[in-house]
């Protein structure tokens, strides 16, 4: 049984390697357990600054996550488990849907259906935390900050399921 946990929930850092860092930083500030990364890495070479990370890491494919085969090559140099588009976490008792969110309507199901406690996801690039029904919705918001300028990371607390959006400054 686990008493408390620190998550870590980034998304949409595309290639942005300044985000990233500093994501990191807060991350292993934070003493963070475990970072689900909710897609749109961009390219290797952005994964493989998460080498830093004093954590476990746990990611999926966002839409633009293109090179594909040299992303699951470096995860698996930097010991990261990386899933295809679709992950589950389980923690206790809580389990977590990881999904990019390209398709609203699979988030919809995945948040209203009841299997899951907390559903991740990215490509909106704004963060929020909503609840639907008895499941909590995690968007992150975009590390990378090139659409609205703000970049955002968030810290889940388990299992009280409490979040804090954390800019990136």
């Amino acid at each position: 049984m686990i008493s408390r946990l620190r998550v870590g929930i980034i998304a949409d850092t595309h290639d942005n390697i300044s985000a990233i860092d500093k994501a990191i930083k807060i991350f292993n500030a934070r003493r963070v357990g475990l970072v689900i990364h909710a897609g749109d890495w961009c390219a290797p070479f952005a994964l493989a600054r998460f080498s830093k990370l004093k954590a476990r890491l746990v990611g999926i494919f966002g839409n633009v996550d293109g090179e594909r085969p040299g992303l699951v090559a470096k995860a698996a140099e930097i010991d990261a488990d990386l899933h295809g588009d679709f992950a589950e976490v389980e923690i206790g008792s809580v389990r977590i849907a990881v999904i990019h969110g390209k398709d609203e309507k699979v988030v919809s199901v995945l948040a209203s259906g009841g299997a899951f406690q907390v559903v991740v996801r990215g490509h909106a690039h704004r963060p929020e935390v909503k609840r639907v029904g008895s499941t909590l919705v995690v968007n992150p918001g975009e590390a990378c900050g090139y659409l609205t300028g703000k970049r955002t990371v968030a810290i889940l607390e388990i299992p009280s399921l409490s979040v804090e959006i954390v800019e990136l400054k």
